[in-house]
């Protein structure tokens, strides 16, 4: 479904990006793990085409994605949910929700169907301003409109980062529910919990450069191993 072959990615003249490669097939769920600094954030935004590699190519679907805008990648189903948990504060949960259907030519009352479906208590709050939000639910409500349109990729930067442990267990839950309905995604969390008990595969990223590649299901499950890398 998605092979990045040996990408270089730059902010100008600072390359950030080392000849990163890595695969999704179809169903997987795949994790990025590293430090700060190590250009998870990077490589996610460079798939979703908001940022473009220097060298290297990222093939999406059997087809290069060079010159493809963010937009185009987003309409051909790669939806990307950024660390910032930043929704349209000033318009409605409906609002918010009814944005993402207009834009992937969903059904509105499906889309909300949707959205409510994985959180339930988003029902309570659809006209109320996105803005007063918790960050939990702000995170979840990204997560569902990233969902409306049943989109082929998600890429999710640090979903559960400064949640509390209650509402982890919602993103948690939700991520499982996107597992068993075989959402292909990539995700980078710093959480190993989480990690751990969800991922097929884990990259392990360090200074722009994917050191690891980890498939065996018990090295997945050694959490005090994949401490050693953050």
């Amino acid at each position: 479904m998605l092979d990045v072959k040996e990408i270089d990615v730059a902010y100008g003249r600072a390359k950030v990006l080392h000849e990163v490669s890595l695969r999704l097939s179809q169903g997987e769920m795949v994790f990025i793990v590293g430090r700060n600094g190590a250009g998870k954030t990077t490589l996610l935004k460079t798939i979703s085409g908001l940022m473009k590699p220097i060298n290297g190519a990222i093939v999406f679907e059997g087809n290069n994605t060079q010159g493809m805008s963010a937009v185009k990648l987003a309409r051909n189903g790669v939806r990307y949910v950024a660390q910032d948990k930043k929704v349209f504060g000033n318009l409605t949960v409906q609002d918010n929700i009814e944005l993402a259907a207009y834009a992937s030519g969903e059904d509105m009352s499906t889309a909300i169907q949707k959205v409510s479906s994985i959180y339930p208590k988003l029902n309570e709050f659809m006209s109320n301003k996105a803005g007063g939000l918790s960050g939990g639910q702000r995170e979840i409500l990204l997560i569902g409109r990233a969902l409306v349109g049943d989109p082929k990729l998600l890429l999710i930067d640090e979903p559960t980062e400064g949640l509390a442990a209650i509402v982890i267990d919602d993103i948690l839950r939700i991520l499982r529910q996107m597992k068993a309905a075989n959402v292909s995604a990539i995700i980078v969390e710093q959480n190993l919990s989480v990690v751990n008990r969800l991922a097929d595969r884990v990259y392990i990223m360090k200074e722009g450069k994917v050191i690891r590649e980890i498939a065996d299901r018990s090295e997945i499950g050694d959490i005090k191993e994949l401490e050693s890398y953050l």
